[in-house]
């Protein structure tokens, strides 16, 4: 069993990890693509909120260019979403970069 200083010091962090975590399922970030056309909200914890597209560019003749909007518009929410998550990390590792942690 661990005890004294480490432990006491490995316990506040794993509490903070569970206060950030919980505030990165709370916090989100939006993403627009095609002038406003597509937008997708996602959490700190890259879990898609919601995806709303703007019915005039809902045009049958081209879904691909839709496809490609609402792709461009996720990666770039999931690239938001994984720097919300790294930014609120750092203050818990001091600015180092550990091993699965964005």
């Amino acid at each position: 069993m661990m005890g004294g200083p480490n432990a006491k010091l490995l316990r506040q962090m794993q509490a903070q990890l569970a206060k950030i975590q919980e505030e990165l399922a709370e916090e989100t970030v939006e993403a627009t693509a095609g002038g406003g056309a597509v937008k997708v909200v996602m959490t700190g914890q890259q879990r898609v909120r919601a995806v709303q597209l703007d019915p005039a560019a809902l045009d049958p003749e081209d879904v691909e260019l839709l496809q490609d909007m609402i792709v461009a518009a996720m990666n770039e929410a999931l690239a938001k979403s994984q720097e919300l998550a790294a930014r609120r990390l750092s203050a818990l590792t001091g600015g180092l970069k550990l091993p699965g942690m964005f």
